[in-house]
């Protein structure tokens, strides 16, 4: 059977509540296309833990502060459609940014400093796209289950915030990274790196897994030092932070904090990259 492909949240709606009528558990999976097997990996988690799994596709402008970054970025929706079938997916909602936003309500929420720092720093504006499309898909859809990728961790933590915030009845599931057998973490703008360029982004993994390996014979400081001249000499870098994982707030000495993550962004080939570790 073909996966279904619609537009309209009207449409959307009514499938949703006849769904519902059948005591069927709804799962979601919000995209923004170029789909990889990390996207995939998300739909097999809601199919594993819902019985009706519907897959958003847009690619949304307001989490964007780059005009060029959002004309650059990939849009394949014949070949993810194709993907999502095979997957077995239930439903594609591919909409357009006047369905999306037509309806929306203005509101206001707390970030409560979970954007502070690393994407939200660097990226002016980026979490506010984010909740506003997200919050906007949770209406629509009316999820039990939404399924995210943990490659995007800040985004994982601020989607919990938001559900938490507005008392949204809907569990926020966090999958781990899918990478490739090199370490490279799985990304929609791994398609626009040149081959040549691919040694370079390695460097992002590398980095992580010296922190996490050595975290515990290492002074913070020296180790992060040693991890950022390893990512200067090889690529354009953004940010190397170690923050707590709940919090999302640096920490400056491993005592500072029960559970520690890693954080990186850099620049490969005019591509940019993130990516991140647990360390404990």
């Amino acid at each position: 059977m073909r996966t279904k492909v619609i537009s309209s949240t009207i449409q959307l709606e009514q499938i949703i509540s006849a769904c519902r009528s059948k005591g069927l558990t709804i799962g979601f999976v919000p995209t923004m296309g170029a789909l990889h097997e990390g996207h995939l990996s998300l739909i097999k988690s809601s199919k594993e833990q819902t019985d009706f799994t519907v897959c958003s596709i847009f690619v949304n402008p307001k989490q964007f502060n780059k005009a060029e970054d959002l004309d650059h970025y990939p849009r394949s929706l014949k070949m993810d459609v194709s993907k999502l079938e095979a997957a077995k997916c239930d439903l594609v909602f591919a909409p357009t940014e006047n369905e999306i936003y037509q309806d929306e309500v203005p509101f206001e929420f707390d970030f409560a400093g979970l954007d502070q720092y690393m994407e939200g720093k660097f990226r002016s504006g980026h979490f506010n796209g984010v909740v506003h499309v997200v919050k906007r898909l949770f209406e629509i859809v009316r999820p039990e289950k939404a399924f995210f990728g943990l490659k995007d961790y800040q985004q994982f933590v601020i989607i919990q915030q938001l559900v938490r915030f507005f008392n949204l009845p809907i569990d926020v599931v966090g999958c781990p990274t899918v990478r490739e057998k090199n370490g490279l973490a799985l990304s929609s703008r791994n398609s626009q790196l040149d081959t040549k360029d691919i040694p370079a982004a390695l460097e992002l993994s590398k980095a992580l897994n010296l922190i996490k390996s050595r975290f515990q014979k290492s002074n913070l400081d020296a180790l992060k030092k040693q991890a950022i001249n390893q990512l200067e000499q090889h690529t354009k870098l953004e940010y190397l932070i170690i923050a707590n994982s709940r919090t999302l707030s640096p920490i400056e000495k491993w005592s500072d904090a029960q559970h520690a993550r890693a954080f990186v962004a850099a620049e490969v080939g005019g591509v940019r990259l993130i990516d991140n570790v647990e360390i404990f």
